[in-house]
């Protein structure tokens, strides 16, 4: 059912020669056993000796080769699935929307119960750490220190479930249900897919792991709760936390694939740059018919300001706006290109009757490698019910601005800044606030990393895994690489279809499972790779 590898270089003096037998592989005690049980026990002894004998051991290399097979992960999986479900609800049914101060409280019961999860899960030295905003989640299993690192990294927290009148059941008490995506049926509730659902597959995936003794190397977590308010608190904690977080590589499941037939890998995010902004008018709202045609209407002159963001060809008239843009080449569009992709498919499964974008580009390559501005939110004036005849003194807008490589988010949310107060009429005063961004990320595809995950895919997938640039961002990858100089693999078994950040959001049972399935095995090729 399983093999297992361990293989200890020594050169040590002064220790008993019973001591050096449990290290001689051909001894009676040697770690090249084959049951759980005496691998732990003999890795408890190296352990044992280290600690005993510190002055004596002059090198140590240790490596350790677990060759997992598919019938006994699945063994497990099915044995604990409706377990695995059950928890992954009742983590669900926590409001941990960090955008909101009303749900301070469920945040932080969110935090405890993550930690709940990874003790249970086996994991050591679990612990909540407190930032200046909601703290982050760090629990971690250390086998032996020449072993390579994973880094999991994952968010707690959920964005806000509003509109509320379109949800089809409470975005809090999640329900199961059967879609066309998803015939084994998918889990309905906020953060089912961004991003409980998936870091609870690396929490499941090290519980087998752990719990069987087939875990290859160390384990981290670091789960936090600031992800949807754009990770403020998370820069000062890594700087002051860099040697408990040293790690080889960095594993995310916060990102999708292109469909259970066609798996593939994020191997590019876009940058963010996110802003508010806020037009003002007269001093105070006024009365339409006696003001209407003479004082400004904030709201008239914001729409024109943001109709004014884009030319006729949908490209952004920022100046200096894509002076840094990555330019991708023909050859690389082409091998883009080959990412299954259906066009009436994708109008059909968003009710449109037609496209919208830069022209030149592919839909594809509009949300995967080029830039993009985008309004998330207008409003001012009169929205309640009825008629209320007013000139608003305010509008108010949030502006969005997803980035490609080498365009940085600073210099990006200035050039907008300088752009948009310039093009107001002197009739109105205008307000930009950055909230927050990130810069663009692109993981090379001939690391060990993406090639462990790329093996673990096909192995459980039966197929090889497309790499694939992406639209979303996760402004803190490329912190990961500044701070912790570690590159980042983003294995994500989501589908576009789950709809994150929207009402119905969904994860299928299926990927879920799946997840868990996989993560074992890049661990096993990863830690084959780094031997």
């Amino acid at each position: 059912m399983m093999e297992a590898l361990f293989s200890f270089e020594v050169r040590m003096t002064g220790i008993e020669p019973a001591h050096l037998a449990a290290l001689d592989p051909k001894s009676s005690v040697s770690t090249s056993s084959t049951t759980s049980a005496e691998r732990s026990a003999n890795i408890n002894q190296f352990s044992d000796l280290q600690i005993r004998y510190p002055e004596k051991l002059v090198f140590c290399t240790f490596s350790v080769l677990f060759k997992i097979y598919m019938e006994e992960i699945n063994d497990y999986i099915n044995s604990n699935k409706e377990r695995f479900i059950n928890e992954l609800i009742e983590l669900l049914k926590l409001p941990s929307i960090s955008a909101d101060t009303a749900y301070s409280h469920d945040v932080l019961e969110t935090a405890k119960a993550v930690e709940k999860s990874l003790i249970e899960a086996g994991c050591d030295n679990a612990e909540i750490c407190e930032t200046k905003g909601y703290p982050v989640v760090y629990a971690d299993k250390i086998i032996a220190p020449n072993l390579p690192t994973v880094l999991v990294y994952g968010h707690y927290d959920v964005q806000p479930p509003d509109p509320m009148n379109l949800w089809d059941s409470p975005p809090f008490e999640p329900v199961i249900k059967k879609t066309e995506k998803h015939p084994d049926g998918a889990i309905f509730a906020r953060g089912a897919c961004d991003d409980k659902g998936q870091f609870f597959m690396h929490v499941k995936a090290v519980e087998f792991m752990i719990k069987n003794n087939q875990l290859p190397c160390n384990v981290k977590f670091m789960i936090e709760g600031e992800e949807e308010v754009g990770s403020d608190s998370l820069a000062g904690f890594l700087e002051e936390n860099k040697e408990k977080l040293k790690n080889d590589i960095i594993l995310i499941s916060d990102t999708g694939m292109i469909s259970n037939q066609n798996p593939s890998i994020t191997t590019g995010l876009r940058g963010l740059s996110y802003v508010e902004v806020e037009v003002t008018g007269a001093n105070r709202d006024l009365h339409s018919g006696i003001y209407g045609g003479a004082a400004p209407n904030p709201i008239n002159v914001l729409a024109k300001m943001i109709a004014a963001l884009h030319d006729e060809n949908n490209h952004i008239t920022i100046p200096g706006f894509y002076d840094k843009v990555e330019i991708i080449s023909d050859a690389e569009r082409a091998e883009m290109a080959k990412a299954p992709f259906d066009l009436e498919e994708y109008k059909k499964a968003l009710d449109i009757g037609d496209v919208h974008g830069e022209k030149g580009f592919t839909t594809t390559e509009r949300f995967g490698i080029r830039p993009t501005l985008d309004v998330n939110g207008i409003w001012g004036g009169y929205t309640g019910e009825g008629a209320k005849t007013v000139i608003a003194s305010k509008a108010y807008a949030k502006i969005s601005m997803r980035l490609v490589p080498n365009q940085d988010w600073h210099e990006i949310t200035d050039l907008f800044t300088k752009y948009f107060t310039s093009i107001a009429p002197k009739s109105v005063k205008v307000k930009v606030t950055p909230h927050h961004g990130g810069q663009a990320y692109v993981t090379p595809i001939d690391s060990d990393g993406y090639q462990a995950a790329a093996k673990a895919i096909e192995k459980t997938f039966g197929k090889s895994p497309v790499p694939q640039r992406t639209g979303g961002s996760i402004p803190i990858v490329a912190l990961f690489e500044k701070v912790l100089e570690s590159k980042t693999i983003l294995l994500g078994f989501g589908l576009d279809s789950d709809a994150i950040h929207s009402p119905n959001e969904h994860f299928g049972i299926f990927n879920f499972l799946k997840g868990i399935e996989t993560i074992p095995y890049f661990y096993q090729y990863y830690a084959e790779m780094k031997a």
